[in-house]
């Protein structure tokens, strides 16, 4: 193996400990510390699973870090309803606590992965930095706009078709397609798609994006085709300081006309640390602004590369800001619930087979994102905790046994029956529930080797 090859996975693996590590610690702190608030003795307190690398105790508890990475747990007095406890010790008692007190503790690791979240985005929009929050009409795959003559339009393909599938390979999003399209090297495509309720399939030729380009070509079809109009402008980034404005649309870069957002990108990326002269059109008067793109490393194909950034976003994205810190607190309530909402109907549709299970990934996808993220800088690495800690909580929350969620679904039909399930009834349910959640975990360890062969 190269010295490049090893120092890209101890990077990735460094990375996704880092970004675990945080997700796992403010989740198992929330059930520790509520525990303590309501009273009860917690006797463990473990990053990771299996045989202990390091501990110490400190009062009535052992705090550990343990070899297996890939979550912790909270050891709490009394949780075995088999245990037997003295009358003295019940006040120290998990399951001696009301039910209400026992829901609150199960319910705070999840609910401190949200707290996680909501905080990571108040700060960065108190920043005054733009926070997108997609939905999935955003994201679908369905052709909203058909640039005339262009390869799709010749092709045949119609405004309101949603694409499934691309040379059989299967289509879940707007970025699935665009990327195979750029990626395309120009070779011919099958794309199949949804119309009036049948499916049709037509072959379309990319072209490539720029008629005389430099450097190998981004291929599009014509369906593509955002406005070059900016929508947001990053605070201290090179659009800002060239002054560059909301609103406005740029017509030309250097001597290059601008039709679409995705060639005013291509030219963006390719010029890092270059002068670009800018020809916009704001309000109707013709404006020039010279702007530097940022240089920005990355990788591509697991090789490092550098690309220009000039930090602002553009339509069909929908944003939030806050005019202050003060008004990041209450928009960080709304981007953390539009976040929330988002996981939530991906895990739906990926249920109901609207969106192809391939998606699901596990620790490689994590491993790989984290050392991706840390490339753009810390503020990617955070963003990417927080939307990975709302994925975390969620999950947790399923009714699944084992999860925190399935905890809370016993406390229901506790609440429901007025006495606690059976010990074979739970013995039962958290058998199958083990049996789920290795299944998930093999499945998307699975997608993950996928990905890499790819």
């Amino acid at each position: 193996m190269s010295p490049d090859f090893i120092y890209v996975i101890a990077q990735k693996l460094w990375w996704f400990l880092v970004v675990l590590g945080v997700l796992v610690t403010f989740h198992e702190y929330g059930h520790f510390i509520v525990a303590r608030w309501a009273g009860v003795k917690v006797l463990k307190f473990s990053l990771g699973f299996g045989p202990k690398l390091l501990s110490r105790q400190i009062g009535d508890t052992e705090y550990l870090v343990s070899l297996i990475p890939l979550g912790g747990y909270v050891k709490m007095f009394g949780e075995d309803l088999g245990e037997s406890i003295s009358a003295e010790e019940q006040a120290q008692s998990f399951v001696h606590k009301p039910l209400w007190k026992r829901s609150l503790i199960v319910a705070a690791g999840p609910g401190f992965n949200f707290l996680l979240s909501y905080l990571i985005f108040c700060v960065w929009l108190a920043t005054g930095a733009p926070l997108p929050i997609p939905t999935f009409e955003e994201l679908s795959p369905t052709i909203e706009a058909i640039r005339a003559e262009s390869p799709a339009s010749v092709a045949g393909l119609q405004v309101g078709d949603k694409v499934t599938l691309i040379n059989e390979q299967e289509i879940s999003t707007k970025h699935d397609v665009l990327g195979l399209i750029a990626d395309s090297h120009g070779r011919p495509l099958t794309m199949e798609v949804l119309r009036s309720g049948q499916h049709k399939t037509f072959v379309v030729t990319p072209e490539p994006l720029d008629p005389n380009p430099t450097d190998e070509p981004i291929y599009v079809i014509g369906i593509e085709e955002a406005e070059p109009v900016v929508t947001s402008v990053m605070p201290d980034m090179p659009a800002m300081v060239g002054g560059l404005l909301e609103n406005d649309r740029i017509i030309k870069i250097d001597e290059t006309p601008i039709h679409t957002w995705s060639q005013m990108t291509q030219i963006v990326r390719g010029s890092p640390n270059l002068p670009l002269l800018f020809t916009v059109d704001r309000d109707g008067a013709i404006v020039t602004v010279t702007i530097t793109p940022e240089a920005q490393q990355t990788t591509e194909d697991d090789l490092p590369v550098e690309v220009g950034k000039i930090g602002i976003t553009g339509p069909g994205r929908s944003v939030v800001r806050a005019e202050s810190p003060l008004t990041a607190l209450f928009q960080g309530i709304r981007a953390t619930w539009g976040w929330s909402e988002l996981t939530v109907v991906g895990i739906y549709k990926m249920f109901t087979g609207e969106i192809s299970s391939k998606h699901l990934g596990g620790p490689i996808m994590i491993a790989s994102a984290s050392g991706t993220a840390a490339e753009h800088g810390i503020a990617d690495v955070a963003f990417l905790v927080a939307i990975l800690s709302i994925n975390l909580g969620i999950l947790n929350l399923l009714p699944i046994p084992i999860l925190d969620g399935g905890h809370l679904f016993f406390f229901a039909c506790e609440a429901i029956l007025r006495r606690p399930l059976g010990e074979r009834q739970r013995e039962f349910a958290q058998q199958v529930g083990l049996v789920l959640l290795f299944s998930i975990m093999i499945f998307a360890f699975f997608n993950d080797i996928q990905r890499l062969l790819q």
